[in-house]
């Protein structure tokens, strides 16, 4: 083996173990494996420590660098454990200085994210073995939301100039990819550290204005309380950015809103969604829900799912609360774990069922779908569909859907 990064957790780990494996294979790294952490709940982290453990056994003779926003939050977490050679921040795992050989190598290199005021432009030519890339435009958060410790991991919200995201976009068009996804920790804060504070709108406008053979642009993860005019009209109006958007909204009560930090209210979001939907009909929104946060009643948690109607949410993200040390939420009074995994349970099988009619009212459609590997391909909403034929991953085809059942659109392709 050379390198080998595995990656967990969210679409900016994705890209970030791109310029990871670029940057260790500059250094002249070999027989390694990098984990690439998530921090987001406690599973994330016991799945970290599982992955590790496993990397360990299948590569005995390997060094083992453990590195992410877990690395990041918990670096004595990972020390501790006999598998690992080397715990890296989240700043020095995007250097390739980090992982030379002649460098000097301490055990722990996990510097203090919250000094870091700038992030580099990386170009990545590809993903290996993904149909679509991924484009970082901003990373770090200046909220404070009461349950994440991700700026704690992350660092302070910081952009990526304009100039240098077109140009990555235009690199991986040129090297064959058909639809780009725009990522970071808080992307709907693009733009604030940057001279003339431009938004994400406006990034978005300049993307397909400059690079027009892109076919198609998604973004990820967006709070409707940052949501520009320009975006808001783009997302409405502009058929090569995907009608499907990611909503971060957390609860569909107010009062667990206001405890968690968050800066919209429910009825912000409801009209956020019913608002692009008459202006787009068809457009998908998808959501991260928290089920069980602290001092959540029954009458609360019944909100929320009746906030999913209200908003009409297709693609649910449901965790279950998951105490963070270090976060205001982890000293509030806590559920009972019992009613917090019940709680999930019923937003997850809300969230199943409104895929199932999302996939049923396809039928009859002739949809432009990425294939992401053989057979399986995705809609423009995100839909999965299982095609009659197999192509090659990140190609684009026409197909008809013909049936659906509650897992995938099943098309005839064209």
């Amino acid at each position: 083996m050379s390198v080998e990064v595995i990656t967990l957790g969210c679409r900016l780990n994705t890209y970030e173990s791109e310029v990871i494996r670029d940057k260790a294979r500059a250094a002249g790294l070999q027989e390694a494996v990098i984990v690439n952490t998530c921090a987001v709940t406690a599973e994330a982290v016991r799945q970290a420590r599982q992955e590790i453990r496993k990397a360990r056994r299948a590569n005995p003779n390997a060094r083992v660098i453990v590195t992410g926003c877990a690395a990041q939050t918990e670096p004595a977490t990972f020390a501790a454990m006999p598998e690992v050679d080397q715990v890296l921040g989240n700043a020095d795992k995007l250097e390739a200085r980090a992982y030379a050989f002649d460098a000097p190598r301490d055990r722990v290199a996990v510097n203090d994210i919250m000094s870091v005021k700038e992030t580099a432009s990386h170009l990545i030519a590809g993903f290996d073995g993904r149909a679509r890339a991924f484009v970082q435009v901003q990373n770090g958060c200046d909220h404070r939301c009461t349950f994440c410790i991700i700026p704690y991991g992350r660092g302070p919200s910081r952009s990526v100039g304009a100039g240098e995201i077109v140009q990555q976009v235009r690199l991986l068009v040129e090297q064959g990819y058909r639809e780009v996804v725009l990522t970071g920790v808080d992307i709907t804060g693009y733009g604030a550290d940057l001279p003339g504070a431009p938004k994400l709108g406006s990034l978005v406008e300049k993307i397909l204005t400059l690079v027009p053979e892109l076919p198609r642009l998604r973004l990820s993860s967006l709070d409707v309380a940052e949501c520009d005019d320009r975006l808001i009209d783009l997302c409405a109006s502009e058929q090569r950015l995907m009608p499907h958007l990611h909503l971060s909204l957390q609860a569909g009560h107010d009062m667990i809103l206001k405890r968690m930090k968050r800066r919209h209210t429910t009825a912000q979001a409801v009209a956020f969604c019913n608002a692009l939907r008459a202006r787009r009909p068809g457009i998908v929104f998808g959501a991260d829900l928290i089920a069980g946060f602290p001092t959540e009643t029954d009458e609360m948690f019944e909100a929320t799912l009746d906030h999913v109607r209200a908003c009409g949410l297709t693609y649910l993200h449901a965790f279950p609360f998951s105490a963070r040390a270090g976060t205001p939420a982890a000293r509030m009074p806590q559920l009972k774990g019992n009613v917090v995994k019940e709680r999930a349970a019923r937003l997850r099988a809300a969230g199943a069922l409104n895929v199932k009619q999302h996939l049923e009212s396809l039928r009859g459609l002739d949809v432009d779908v990425l294939v992401e590997k053989g057979d399986l391909a995705r809609s423009p909403t995100f839909a999965p569909v299982k095609l009659s034929r197999s192509f090659a991953g990140g190609t684009l085809v026409r197909a008809r859907v013909v049936d659906a059942d509650a897992r995938f659109a099943y098309a005839e392709a064209a």
